[in-house]
């Protein structure tokens, strides 16, 4: 493991990509409602899904997700119920937004004088924008990525947003191991947001609140 604190430095980087669930913001909550809506109205053994269980999808593909709310379903009624909870899930979070990390607009606004600033996410389209909508914060980022099909994997976008950016040396923070490893697929440095949802083994830089990079 490379050095995992604050005490490594940024080394001539000139961008950051970010993740977004348990980066900059957190929307189990929102998500939990907004997908129990549409699972209400199936006649299916799982009717809503709780908090905890949002929790434990945050950062993973659409097909696993469908693996392990549905695995008794046919795909096509996969996709047709996901379909439509990734619909009703934008429509309430354009409408009630969710909880951003403390000094999150503070700290985007202080690191982009320095710093191009990018998005690259597991999420449906329209989530992206919905997040950077509701909040007014379009004028920090310069580019986002989402997979545009399930063979796209989240270290192809990282590499996408790179390449169509022409960006130098940037680096990721997320808060899984999955974005950890995407990372690394992506030849990238990792920066592990220890204040999001998931663990991660190996990484980088580590740090504790949205603003400690800052510090790096």
């Amino acid at each position: 493991m490379g050095e995992s604190d604050m005490t490594k430095k940024f080394n001539n980087v000139d961008s950051i990509i970010f993740d977004l669930d348990g980066t900059l913001w957190d929307s189990r909550k929102e998500v939990a409602s907004a997908w129990s809506e549409i699972m209400g109205e199936y006649n299916y053994k799982r009717k809503s899904i709780t908090f905890d269980e949002v929790n434990d999808l945050m950062g993973k593909t659409i097909d696993e997700i469908e693996d392990i709310l549905y695995p008794e379903l046919p795909k096509q009624k996969r996709v047709e119920i996901l379909d439509r909870c990734g619909q009703n899930e934008i429509s309430y979070l354009s409408k009630h937004g969710a909880k951003l990390f403390d000094n999150l607009e503070n700290t985007l606004d202080k690191l982009s004088k320095k710093y191009r600033l990018f998005i690259v996410s597991n999420c449906q389209p329209g989530y992206i924008e919905t997040f950077l909508d509701y909040y007014k914060l379009n004028k920090y980022f310069e580019d986002h990525e989402c997979p545009k099909s399930p063979e796209i994997v989240k270290s192809d976008n990282i590499k996408l947003i790179t390449k169509r950016n022409k960006l130098k040396n940037p680096v990721y923070v997320g808060d899984t191991q999955g974005d950890a490893n995407a990372t690394k697929d992506a030849g990238l440095e990792f920066v592990f947001a220890s204040y999001g949802f998931g663990n991660v083994d190996k990484y980088q830089y580590k740090i504790e609140k949205i603003e400690d990079l800052l510090e790096l």
